[in-house]
């Protein structure tokens, strides 16, 4: 398991000399499968959390880049400052930024919970002891909730991506550089287990989601979703967010998947990157249509293909659950246990599979009523008490799981508001 960007820049496969060119469709949808579900027994686990920035004294000033620099320091990501030498934060996170400069810090991969949340929590405090010396503080939900979406970083990946996105309407730029999400990274599993934690992870999405809805205010106006976030990732290419169907092969379903899925984005030097209209990975392998003037594709351009996907379960060589909000700096550990305990033992993985089959595919409605949402909320119910039943295998202490469990069972109880 590593870490993985939702937005990596990278220079294509010019750069390397050892890159493979792909044969033809079977060799891509081989190789796509052999990178993204990587079978093994689960031990590791990450999480990925980003969070807007803002100025303190006036949360909605536009974000200056170069106080974000200034305060990151040494740990700047080199899409705003090239020459920085991009460390990582003293746990060993990774701190990278989205195009409205969100920043993210993502863990190595830890063989407990216990160890994720000591390292993911020193680093967070670390990063926000940086950014409070500059008169910056980290925003507490998942969309920006005081300005309107603007790209900070001027990189020619998210300038095509802006272009791509803009005659679709705001979904694209609101996602791209007003969002915040926090993603869990889980391993695969192992053999037949696989598609079972697979349909597992997709299933509990839309009643999670509901759960953890924390991004109703844009902007500074009620969008009157209780989750803006997703609806704006929901609102941009719908071949590239819509989740997979649940089946007995998601390594073969997902390799079809990215043959028939069009290039978003063509990196290419100083050229602009955006990618021919309608060219699918497939047509590029064939050579068809505008492909007949690119070089032959090769699994790194692959690679790069892969990283344009923005479905609720990304697979990695692990499985990244993307469809949570963010939560305020201090409560994202509750979220991640509930996820880790019902992924925890396979037997557990298929009472979830059972309880949330009800509301399947509703993740429109998660995003827009959340927990308003009768049926939704009492799935929502059952599988948060399903998970506190299985906290006893995330290795927390005792004190720890029951501030979480009075925490989730008082959000799908309708005992906090979730604003935000």
């Amino acid at each position: 398991m590593t870490a993985v960007h939702d937005f990596p820049e990278k220079s294509g496969s010019a750069s390397n000399l050892t890159a493979r060119v792909l044969a033809d469709r079977a060799a891509g949808e081989a190789y796509v499968a052999s990178v993204c579900f990587k079978h093994g027994p689960p031990r590791l686990l990450g999480v990925e959390l980003e969070f807007t920035v803002h100025h303190t004294e006036d949360p909605a000033r536009p974000l200056d880049p170069d106080v974000l620099a200034t305060a990151l320091g040494p740990h700047t990501p080199r899409t705003l400052r090239p020459d920085s030498p991009a460390a990582p934060l003293p746990g060993g996170s990774p701190v990278s930024l989205e195009p409205g400069c969100q920043v993210e810090i993502s863990t190595l991969p830890q063989a407990s919970l216990r160890e994720l949340n000591a390292v993911a929590s020193a680093d967070l405090s670390f990063l926000t002891t940086l950014l409070a010396r500059h008169g910056l503080v980290l925003g507490e939900s998942g969309i920006d909730a005081h300005r309107p979406p603007r790209r900070v970083l001027h990189t020619p990946r998210y300038a095509a991506m802006e272009r791509r996105f803009a005659p679709l309407g705001e979904g694209g730029i609101t996602m791209m550089c007003s969002t915040a999400g926090l993603q869990i990274c889980v391993d695969v599993g192992e053999g037949e287990d696989v598609a079972a934690r697979w349909a597992a992870a997709h299933l509990m999405g839309p009643p999670l989601l509901a759960a953890f809805a924390n991004s109703r205010v844009h902007a500074g106006r009620d969008s009157g979703a209780e989750s803006a976030r997703w609806l704006a990732v929901m609102d941009t290419e719908a071949v590239r967010t819509r989740a997979a169907d649940p089946g007995p092969d998601p390594a073969a379903g997902w390799g079809r998947r990215m043959m028939d899925t069009p290039l978003m984005v063509l990196p290419r030097g100083d050229r602009p990157w955006d990618a021919p209209d309608g060219l699918t990975f497939a047509d590029w392998i064939r050579g068809r249509g505008a492909a007949a003037v690119l070089s032959p594709p090769t699994d790194e351009d692959l690679d790069y293909h892969l990283t344009t996907m923005f479905t609720p379960v990304r697979p990695h060589g692990y499985l990244e659950i993307r469809y949570l909000d963010a939560q305020p700096p201090g409560e994202w550990l509750a979220p991640v246990a509930l996820v880790s305990a019902l992924l925890a033992r396979p037997s557990t993985v298929d009472e979830v599979r059972e309880l949330c089959a009800p509301v399947a595919g509703r993740w429109a409605d998660a995003a827009r009523s959340g927990l308003q949402d009768d049926s939704i909320a009492a799935v929502a119910k059952d599988l948060v008490e399903l998970g506190i039943t299985e906290l006893g295998t995330t290795g927390l202490d005792t004190e720890t799981t029951t501030e979480i469990t009075e925490s989730v069972r008082a959000r799908v109880n309708g005992s906090r508001s979730h604003q935000r």
